[in-house]
């Protein structure tokens, strides 16, 4: 736990704007992971050939796939404390890691992101980890990414929508739309 405290620091450094997308990865089945250079990110299944649009959530009355949960960014910073080699990163399940500071603070529900030429909105639906995050990265990471501070600063990531589809690449810089910004 010292070491995953010591490293707030530096993911606190993370920059507000203009983080750069390290990581995408793609969920084709349960346990399954592909590293892509690019993606198309599309408004009704999400990441395109992921298996988010398939998936049940405890969170929706039938149990249909939650739309506030269509994608999760996570900080490239603290995947690298929680995993260590990038080979790792797959296995926390989300399909974007981003340089970025994802926190509440920053990037409030409804803030918008450019991703390449795709539009995602960041949502109100918590990203809490799970049972597979425990077993692969540990207790102390789990405790450390759901204290409270961990949760204000969105340390297991954050869950967003595609609202303008496109494609995003490994490079890309994802920058915060202001209202009256044109899409990309």
């Amino acid at each position: 736990m010292e070491e995953l405290e010591a490293g707030l620091d530096e993911i606190r450094a993370a920059p507000a704007d203009g983080g750069v997308v390290q990581l995408i990865v793609r969920r084709p089945a349960v346990d399954a992971r592909e590293v892509l250079r690019e993606a198309a990110l599309d408004v009704e299944v999400g990441l395109v050939g992921d298996t988010w649009s398939g998936r049940r959530s405890s969170r929706t009355a039938d149990g249909s796939p939650h739309p506030e949960m269509q994608l999760t960014l996570m900080s490239t910073r603290v995947i690298a404390l929680v995993a260590g080699h990038p080979d790792r990163w797959p296995l926390a399940g989300d399909q974007l890691f981003v340089d970025m500071d994802l926190g509440e603070a920053n990037l409030p529900a409804g803030t918008r992101l450019s991703l390449g030429s795709a539009v995602v909105e960041m949502t109100a639906q918590p990203h809490t980890g799970c049972r597979k995050f425990i077993d692969r990265f540990g207790p102390d990471a789990m405790k450390f990414v759901s204290s409270p501070l961990g949760r204000a600063l969105r340390l297991r990531g954050a869950n967003a929508r595609v609202v303008h589809p496109g494609i995003v690449r490994v490079g890309d810089v994802a920058r915060k739309l202001r209202a009256g910004d044109a899409l990309p």
